[in-house]
């Protein structure tokens, strides 16, 4: 009889294949192991080496990003980045992807997606206190694509409003590159005692390992290596390999687990995420540098007759993974008794550095755990540059058309219209501290028991990044940077999720490439630092790439929440001030996606000089209670900020343009980049600062009435333009074909 048990099927080259290992990939688990694997052995090897786990093709370029800062308690490599906020407390958070579950199963994958971000942060010892989602679905003439959004949507809300955290803030967006493979990427924000972090390092030879929460059953065996492989059109026969999630027993699983933190009792703790008990078990004992003894027998289970490789592959959700203190157990075992949690002690810690894994009286597997967590390979793939495109002159793009109508397209249009349909189905202000949800710029939530907040972003341009990966990678950095500063936040660091397709291809390494290059560029010259992250790499279908989607969680710090400021205008007869340079430029712009109907030319310069002096300008206006409203100009350009900020408050503007300046149309819908709206009663300090600031600052036009002038003509009413804009995302679901 083998190690791995009776009936063992042979090792066939077909088999490796099967489990996503390349032929020189196996060569070198042979010569690791130095014989053949059994099943179970082959099973580990493929989730720890695939690239959810083991980012070989990424790893090299991600050590390019800055990660440290005064601030920064714990960078990259922890279940959670942490930051120091003041005041004893720390901010824990992190953003991951659930990108080829949710396409297959989009309530399970999205759901599952929330449940699993959050263990990563009460991981480390914090109550979350809100969730981000950012999502990409295809485009909306797609047969899928409603009942995708549909799903997804459903899926985080009813996981996120279960388990009593609220989803504050997120992003949606269509393309038609997300056809075959939609984004769902979440967020979570949590607050701990910074001197009370929790870490997933091993320690203690026969230090107790013990199994809490949910029961293994056999949902999301190889979830992990399905998310290590681009789809085709079989993709909806790997449905059993999407976890289903139950968010009440999450609930019970974070106050079960906070509260046997508030004791003394726990040495190392990990969630059982992608490749379940494997990559926890693996993954603790690699960082602490030792051994394990597993009992599989003693494993809670859920369903009968499971195998050692089950056990060990499934991602069954609502699990963790603690060491705890020698003795310890009982009080352990009692809490989880209270909140009606399964506890079971699994096995013990070595000195051997191996994973000897025992079931039904045999050695299911035996192997040496620093080969198999930290012996990956380590890609230096070929790649290849994106070639710059042409920058494209307002000149060479003929439209024709009275402003008012062309904004009404714009704020109608499926990327600019309302995402209210999408946010009113979450919980948004359980918890009782959400100082601002969905629909600003930055989400705020109030550190409970004080008066000062978190400020919180998801933010990516895909169209940008796709044009130029360095100038879309900044740009990612630079818009979160810019949404935190917007809402009077002074931005402390971020969180990444780089969704790219196939890496093996050198010209979508090349993206992957050029997009960390532009993040660290951003992060370097805004000192924001990148403190946690995930890679998700192969999104693709039938050789089909989505676009490259470097998605960026930022978090920042407001220390007086009286001065939180918000997109909406508070009254008639405020002066409208621009803050930032105009040039008008339409390459790569949604204006000109939507409204001439291309998709070309290069993305607008970054100028990462002017994004810091003109945001740290304007926060000082907020700081100091010299404004009334702000709104970072993005997406669609001034005149679309203008009228998010109009239908915001209900008060209309008249705007007028500089004589001259950029043509009419450039100078509305230009996507020029470190730009800002700002309301105030009293614009001449503002603008007389700016010019000793060297901050270029203008005065456009004027807050009331109930519609949109330019130029003293073109009106829209706030009536009308919000009609549209509203409408557009509810028609489109309550459309038949779900």
């Amino acid at each position: 009889m083998s190690a791995g048990g009776r009936n063992e099927p042979a090792i066939t080259p077909a088999l490796v294949a099967e489990h996503g290992l390349k032929a020189d990939e196996y060569a070198r688990l042979l010569t690791i192991l130095g014989r053949p694997p059994n099943l179970v052995e082959l099973g580990i090897f493929s989730v720890m080496w695939s690239e959810h786990c083991s980012y070989k093709s990424s790893k090299r370029w991600l050590k390019r990003l800055p990660t440290t800062a005064p601030w920064v308690i714990c960078g990259p490599g922890e279940n959670a980045g942490v930051i120091d906020i003041g005041e004893g407390l720390a901010c824990v958070f992190k953003m991951e992807s659930h990108n080829h579950p949710s396409f297959i199963e989009p309530y399970q994958g999205a759901a599952t997606g929330v449940g699993g971000i959050l263990r990563d942060v009460f991981t480390m010892g914090a109550r979350p206190v809100a969730i981000l989602n950012a999502l990409r679905f295809g485009d909306p003439d797609h047969a899928k694509t409603r009942h995708l959004v549909a799903g997804v949507v459903a899926g985080i809300g009813g996981y996120g409003n279960c388990v009593g955290v609220p989803t504050v803030g997120g992003e949606c967006e269509f393309h038609a590159s997300y056809n075959g493979n939609i984004l769902v990427n979440a967020m979570t924000v949590g607050i701990a005692p910074a001197g009370r972090i929790f870490y997933s390092a091993a320690a203690g030879l026969g230090n107790p390992v013990v199994y809490v929460g949910s029961k293994t059953g056999r949902d999301g065996i190889h979830g992990a290596t399905m998310a290590s492989a681009e789809f085709d059109d079989a993709s909806a026969e790997k449905r059993p390999t999407v976890q289903v999630g139950d968010p009440f027993t999450e609930k019970l699983l974070i106050e079960a687990c906070l509260e046997l933190m508030a004791t003394d009792a726990i040495v190392a703790i990990q969630d059982m995420g992608a490749a379940g008990l494997t990559s926890s078990a693996f993954e603790m004992a690699a960082k602490g540098g030792m051994g394990v003894e597993l009992d599989l027998d003693l494993v809670p289970v859920r369903e009968t007759a499971m195998t050692a490789y089950e056990i060990m592959l499934s991602e069954s959700q609502e699990r963790m993974l603690m060491v705890l203190k020698p003795g310890r157990e009982a009080v352990a075992a009692a809490i989880f008794a209270k909140w009606q949690l399964d506890f079971a002690v699994i096995g013990r810690l070595t000195d051997t550095g191996r994973m000897v894994l025992g079931k039904d009286g045999t050695i299911a597997a035996d192997l040496p755990i620093a080969a198999v967590a930290e012996g990956a390979p380590e890609y230096d793939r070929p790649w290849q540059p994106t070639p710059p495109r042409p920058v494209i002159q307002p000149a060479e793009i003929a439209v024709e058309g009275d402003p008012a109508a062309l904004l009404r397209r714009l704020m109608a249009s499926p990327n600019l219209s309302s995402r209210r349909w999408i946010w009113e189905q979450y919980d948004y202000s359980v918890m009782a501290d959400t100082v601002a949800g969905p629909g600003g710029d930055a989400a705020v939530v109030r550190i409970h028991g004080g008066n000062r907040g978190l400020a919180m972003t998801s933010d990516c341009t895909p169209r940008y990044c796709v044009a130029d990966p360095v100038a879309g990678g900044a740009q990612a950095v630079a818009e979160a940077w810019r949404n935190l500063t917007a809402v009077g936040a002074r931005p402390l660091a971020f969180t990444d999720n780089m969704n790219f397709g196939n890496p093996e291809r050198p010209e979508i390494m090349g993206q992957f490439v050029g997009c960390i290059e532009g993040m660290r560029q951003a992060a370097l010259a805004l000192d924001f630092p990148v403190v946690s992250g995930n890679v998700s790499l192969y999104n693709e279908t039938n050789g089909v790439a989505i676009r490259p989607t470097p998605v960026i969680g930022g978090v920042g710090l407001i220390a007086d929440l009286d001065w939180t400021q918000t997109p909406a205008f508070k009254r008639a007869g405020a002066a409208i001030l621009a803050i930032g340079e105009t040039k008008g430029h339409l390459g790569a712009s949604v204006f000109l996606e939507v409204i001439a109907g291309r998709e070309d030319g290069a993305p607008p310069r970054m100028d990462l000089a002017a994004e810091r002096r003109n945001g740290d300008f304007v926060r000082g206006l907020i700081e100091r209670g010299e404004i009334e409203a702000c709104h970072d100009i993005s997406d669609g350009g001034l005149y679309v900020a203008v009228a998010e900020m109009a239908l915001a408050g209900g008060i209309g503007a008249a705007i007028a343009s500089p004589a001259g300046g950029p043509s009419l149309n450039a100078w509305l819908f230009g996507e020029d980049q470190a730009r800002y709206l700002v309301a105030t009663q009293d614009p001449d300090p503002i603008l007389a600062e700016a010019a000793r600031q060297g901050v270029p600052a203008a005065r456009i036009g004027t807050t009331g009435g109930g519609e949109l002038t330019v130029d003293g003509a073109h009106p829209i009413s706030l009536v009308v333009l919000g009609r549209g804009h509203a409408g557009w995302l509810p028609d489109y679901m309550a459309a038949p074909g779900i």
